[in-house]
This record gives structure tokens, sequence and C-alpha cells, in this order.
């Protein structure tokens, strides 16, 4: 009986440790959380604004419970259709900043990341992942994906993305059912961002695979046509599913209207090809030359599936910068688990050399030891306990108890933070001229009090505006012109920008303030 005792309370002990001990993936989470949104690092998520016109938005629609269809932020576009498709966003997000101001906006964003990189982490080991492997993998991958660490709703779609992916790549004779999932996260993709056009992509990459093993792999042509004709009927309920939003089919017609204009497209900086002198942008290339290493020497070929949808993240990830974290994340669950069965396989090989399969051997041993442990320490207790202790401090102004911990703000060296509280309180009427990247932050601070004439809203102007719009800017032959025709009044510009200098030798033109940052000017 004593033994028996003995036995049951060192159970009891272990159990109460592995609750205790935090997880990988609790590490990551965690890390991410607070790195994120706590101290200077928290700031990153603000380096652009467009977050403004998002909370300002939702709070509008939370004020009269109407779906936006109209602009109501700019002198030049008020009244004139706008297709706000991140709509739901916007009223979650307005309703995060109304109960936790901006930092629960950074600290949610930050958690969604967060919640984005374990999902990955934690489908990947299931995949077959070797831990040490996997974990190098998303560090690079968490790299790549740092040019995009903003509060926008494309987090979301990173998010969505990763779970799409997995529902498609998972489903199989046992598991078809699976693919049922896809039409609801449309439906909550569609009303949330953009992004929701991947779907579709990845889900016409697998019918093509599906078509290609159709004549590649004629003795499975049997399982290829079932699994063919489930992915067909869950593309036309995924495609329905995509019409459920505010504005039915105008949707997709303004999106692909959107994405197939040139001039936006080579003019908007994040949807040019990467430069790859970037720290970001040289993650995602070692992470492309790991893919490449990782398929040359797998064991086993990859299936058509994996292939074309590594070559379409490849091509995406050269060609737009904004694909890059996604690029990244579906190309570390593709290569973790192939790289794993090249590692495990040279730890057994007979034609290996022995300095490289005894490291080989060790490495093998190591992950599957931690891999083990990782399975064990599934209670997640400081996972918990760190969301809840940011919880408590954005609702107590970034503080637990007098310490100071999140602390949300629009960096005034990088946005026109004094400029816009002296037109508030001289009651300046607007609208404001001023860079697109700023709009977000004005109409933050400042509606519905001012408008601006332009803002980073680039599919609701359209091309032909901001053609002028950088006439103006780069002091263009005929800004002048153009700028009178807007009938602006006011311009708030960088103090060093060509605009700025070139209206200070204007003679109708006046100083109103100035600092670092930016220079207000009046018309005479």
């Amino acid at each position: 009986m004593p033994l028996i005792a003995s036995q049951k309370s060192e159970a009891a002990a272990r159990r109460w440790t592995y609750l205790v001990i935090p997880s990988v993936s609790d590490v990551v989470f965690i890390t991410l959380l607070f790195g994120l949104s706590c101290g200077a690092l928290g700031r990153l998520l603000l380096r652009d604004a467009s977050i403004g016109w998002h909370i300002r938005n939702g709070q509008q629609m939370l004020l009269t419970h109407q779906i936006t269809r109209t602009d109501l932020f700019s002198s030049t576009m008020s009244g004139r259709p706008w297709f706000a498709w991140e709509w739901l966003y916007d009223v979650v997000f307005a309703g995060i900043d109304r109960t936790l101001g901006l930092n629960g906006v950074v600290f949610y964003t930050a958690a969604i990341v967060a919640a984005t990189f374990v999902l990955v982490f934690s489908l990947t080991m299931r995949r077959g992942g070797n831990l040490p492997i996997t974990v190098f993998l998303l560090i690079l991958a968490l790299g790549a994906s740092a040019v995009h660490f903003l509060a926008r709703p494309h987090v979301v779609s990173w998010l969505l993305t990763a779970v799409w992916f997995e529902l498609l790549d998972s489903a199989s004779a046992m598991s078809y059912r699976r693919l049922l999932w896809l039409p609801p996260i449309m439906l909550l993709w569609v009303n949330v961002h953009g992004g929701f056009v991947l779907g579709f992509l990845l889900l016409a990459v697998y019918l093509a695979s599906d078509a290609i093993d159709m004549v590649t792999h004629r003795s499975q042509r049997n399982e290829i046509v079932i699994h063919l004709k489930w992915l067909g009927s869950t593309t036309l309920l995924v495609f329905a599913a995509s019409f459920i939003n505010p504005y039915t089919y105008h949707l997709h017609e303004h999106v692909v209207h959107y994405l197939t204009d040139k001039f936006l497209m080579n003019h908007i900086s994040e949807f040019l090809s990467p430069d790859f002198h970037g720290a970001a942008q040289q993650c995602f290339a070692l992470l492309v030359l790991i893919a490449i290493i990782a398929v040359g020497s797998a064991r086993r070929k990859l299936s058509t599936q994996r292939l074309l949808v590594l070559l379409f993240v490849v091509y995406s990830g050269f060609y737009a910068t904004r694909s890059l974290p996604t690029s990244a994340l579906l190309m570390t669950l593709i290569i973790a688990p192939v790289l794993s069965q090249t590692q495990s396989a040279l730890a057994i090989s007979n034609h290996v050399a022995q300095w490289l399969r005894g490291p080989a051997a060790w490495f093998e041993a190591f992950g599957g030891r931690m891999m083990n442990l990782e399975g064990k320490l599934s209670g997640h207790l400081w996972l918990v306990i760190a969301f809840g202790l940011g919880l408590w401090a954005c609702a107590h102004s970034g503080r637990i108890g007098s310490e100071p911990v999140i602390n949300a703000y629009f960096d005034a060296k990088r946005f026109p933070v004094q400029a816009a509280e002296a037109i508030a309180e001289r009651k300046i009427p607007g609208p404001i001229f001023s860079l697109d990247y700023w709009g977000g932050y004005l109409i933050y601070r400042l509606y519905p009090q001012v408008q601006v004439v332009a803002d980073d809203r680039h599919d609701l102007y359209g091309d032909r505006f901001f053609k002028d719009f950088l006439k103006i800017v780069l002091v263009q032959p005929g800004w002048s012109e153009t700028l009178d025709k807007l009938q602006v009044n006011w311009v708030l510009m960088p103090p060093d920008s060509t605009l700025a200098n070139m209206l200070r030798l204007q003679p109708g033109w006046k100083i109103e303030y100035e600092d670092q940052t930016a220079v207000l000017m009046r018309r005479l």
C-alpha cells in the first residue's frame, strides 16, 4: 500500500510539474504577445496609420447600426460609394478601442499574430516536423513577416490562411468532410479582409493538382476523382459563401478591378516586389533556399499539391512584399516535415560518413526528447496568465500596479502628432491636404471636425485621383493648377518635402505651424 501511495504521489507531482512548466508553444506565444505589445517594440504595430480610419469607421457603424457604404472621411470622395470590405474587423476593433484604447488594439493584434505562429508551430509538429528544425524555420518566418507587423486586418488573414491550408492539405479519403469547414471560414474571411482572394487561389492550386494527378497517376484515378468531386463541390459552396457580404458580388468586381489596376499596383509600396537588402526579405530568401534543398533531398517525392503550393507561395513572395508573411508561413508548414524526414534518414543511413551521421543521430534523439516533452506540457497555464495580465494592463491604462507595461501611441517622429494637436486647438476647418499614409492618423485624431483630402484607401480614390495627387506631392508640371482644382486651402507636409519647400516660395501661402515632423501651410 505505501508503494502504491508513493507511486500515485509521484504521478500527481509529475502532472503538476507538466502543468507548471511552459511548453515551447507557450514560450512562442508569450514572447510574441509581449514582444509586440510592450516597450519600444510595441510601437512597431503602429508604424502604419491605417488603423486610424478602421477604428473611426467601426465607431461610426456602432453609432448608426449600419454598414458603411459611402465615404465619410475625405472632402474629395465624400458621399461617393465606398467598399468598406473589412467592416467586421472595423466594428470589433472599434469596440476594443472604446473599451481598452490603443493599448487594447495593439495587444489584440499582437495576440492574433502570436496565435498564428503558435498554430503554425503546432500544425508543423503534428505533420512530422522535428522540433529544433521547426523552431528554426519559424524564426525565419517571423523575420520575413516582420515587414508587415502592423495593426491592420491582414493579420487575421494570416491566421485564416494557416487554417485554410491545413484543411485543404489534410483532406483525404478518411477526412473529406473537413472541407465543409471552408465555406463558414470564407463567410468570416470575406467580411474581415480582402485576403479572402488567397483562399480562392489555394483552391485553384488544389484543383489544378487533381487535374495533373488524373493524368500522371492513372492507378489512383478513382481516389482522385472522389477528391476532385469533394473539392469542386466545396469550391462552389465557398464561392456562394463569399457573396454573403454587404456588397454581394459587387465586392468581387471591386477587388478584381483594384488588384488589376497597374498604376496602383506599381505605386503602392506593399504591392511592389521585395528589396532583398532588407533583413525581412533576406529571411524569406533563406527560406526559399532551404525549400530548394528540402525538395532536392527529400526521401519521398513531394505530392503535386504541395509542390504547386510551394511554387505559388515562392512566386507570390517575389511578386509582392505584402505576400511575404503568408508565403513564409505556408513554406514552413510544407518544408519543415520534409527536412525532418531527411535528417532522420541521415541519422540511420550507412551510406553517410560517420562525422555527419553522428551529429544527425544526436540531433534526432534531442529532437525526439523535446517533442515528447512538448506533448506532455499541455497545461498552458502560463499562456492564460500572460494573456490575463495583458488584458488587466490594457484595462488599467497600460499598467500592472504602478508599473507601466503597455504604452501604445503613434510616433510623433513618424506622424504629425503635434501638428494635429495644433489643428484641433485652433479649430482649423480643413480639409487638409497631406501624405496618403498620414491620412489614417489625421482621421483618427481629427474626425469628424476635419476631413482629409486623401488617405491610403487607394481603392476608393482610384488611379486617376492618385496621378493628380502624386503630381502635387512631387511638384510635377501642372501641380499648382491641380492643387487649385482640389480647392485646397490647408497643406500639411514634412518640412523638408519638395511641396513644402515650393509653397514656402509662393506668395499666396503662409506657414501656420511647424515642427520637426510637419509644417502646416494656409492659402492666403
